[in-house]
């Protein structure tokens, strides 16, 4: 156990306090649709049954002729075919990705199309875009990613004022003090929940940020920088089949995959124009399970195979946080994920009742630093690192340093006059 030093408790403490009292109701927001979002596939799996499940009856056509069917109604043609796992399931071939991904169903026992089912249409779709950008596009995206790196400073901010005192030992931290008064009851429970989550908290805002548009884009520099993304090859970039003679069916190209007893979804890259290639890959949150070839659509020459170890260390690393915070390991991902959102939501609820019992009238009740206070290097170094990690955390610094500086410039104008 650690001795705290008073005046830099204080000092975090204001800071808390403020990021807390800004964040709060988006944090509520953001915990809300993110445990409702959790279970997207469990809402949506009934209202698409009758675009994706068909009666199997008869002999079902072959793949090549599916995927004309599509090409000749499609507006842009699919670049991808989903392998069904069932006899009942109609045959998916994909278009586009995020917001414009659009799928359509062919039933291969009469050859009709049984729907289309655009991400956009969805209700998870309007909720995802609540919980991404608050409905106001790239605007709200840069306000969610500035509430995510200030939780990221009350979580940090939080477990070192929350830190008990040497002389309660372990029972310190679990403390909940339920006869003296509604506010510390309600202070108890907000820091001592708030301190035993903090990790978990930590490791879902790691999930969340590479989705953010600055975080997002200086992660993505970053992995290029340093060669720790995804290899050139994965996704077939850079990659042309020599044309010569007549293409390989993609009949051919299915019974291959189901060869390789791929675990999860099985998919086949679709060739784009004459010097595409054909692509077999499978979708599994068991990422090391993760694999992709690519072949020549001619001469069906293995041009590239990749395993999940050829991806670079921090899109490993992404993939997973981001694998972790949708609840995409399993039942104990989801149930554990939907835990945290419900906790995180009873902490600014609790936070907010605490703050109000304690707030003076007509005065937003801002907790004092000690006049002689001055940072030193050690937290210095933190704000720094911060700064470094999350750029848009590391404008609104500078912006606060500039508001400090200007209002101390008044004050000594005033002092002066």
């Amino acid at each position: 156990m650690f001795k705290k030093d008073n005046k830099l408790n204080q000092w975090l403490w204001k800071w808390h306090f403020i990021a807390g009292l800004v964040s709060l109701p988006f944090i509520i927001v953001l915990a809300i649709t993110g445990g409702i979002y959790l279970f997207k596939d469990q809402y949506e799996a009934p209202k698409q049954e009758h675009v994706k499940v068909v009666k199997a009856e008869g002999k079902p056509i072959s793949f090549q002729e599916q995927w004309d069917i599509v090409k000749a109604q499609a507006k842009v043609p699919p670049h991808t075919m989903v392998i069904s796992a069932k006899p009942n399931q109609a045959t998916e071939f994909i278009t586009g990705k995020f917001g414009t991904l659009s799928s359509t169903f062919v039933n291969p026992y009469n050859s009709k199309i049984t729907g289309t089912i655009n991400a956009k249409d969805s209700d998870m779709f309007k909720l995802r875009k609540l919980h991404g950008e608050l409905l106001l596009g790239a605007y709200g995206t840069k306000i969610v990613e500035l509430m995510a790196c200030w939780l990221v400073v009350l979580i940090i901010t939080g477990i070192y004022v929350f830190w008990p005192p040497k002389k309660d030992g372990i029972k310190g931290f679990f403390k909940v003090r339920v006869k003296n008064g509604k506010r510390i009851l309600f202070r108890d429970l907000h820091t001592v929940l708030g301190f035993w989550i903090s990790i978990l908290l930590l490791m879902t805002l790691a999930g969340g940020l590479p989705w953010t548009d600055v975080f997002g884009d200086y992660f993505k520099w970053i992995q290029k920088v340093t060669n720790t993304g995804y290899p050139t090859t994965w996704e077939a970039n850079g990659l042309q089949s020599v044309q010569d003679g007549k293409t390989i069916s993609l009949d051919a190209m299915v019974a291959l995959a189901k060869t390789m007893n791929l675990k999860g979804d099985l998919n086949i890259g679709l060739p784009k124009d004459e010097k595409g290639v054909y692509s077999i890959f499978n979708t599994t949150f068991d990422l090391d399970a993760q694999k992709r070839f690519h072949y020549d659509q001619y001469s069906g020459k293995l041009l590239v195979q990749h395993n999940w170890d050829d991806v670079g260390v921090l899109m490993r690393g992404r993939m997973w946080f981001m694998a972790f915070h949708q609840g995409q390991f399993g039942n104990w991902n989801l149930i554990l994920m939907l835990v945290i959102s419900i906790l995180l939501t009873f902490l600014a609820v609790v936070a907010l009742i605490s703050y109000l019992k304690r707030k003076p009238n007509g005065k937003w009740g801002t907790p004092k630093v000690p006049v002689n206070f001055k940072v030193e290097y050690g937290v210095a170094t933190v704000i720094f690192l911060l700064c470094l990690a999350l750029p848009l955390f590391a404008f609104s610094v500078i912006i606060i340093m500039l508001i400090e500086f200007l209002r101390k410039r008044k004050n000594n104008n005033v002092a002066i006059q």
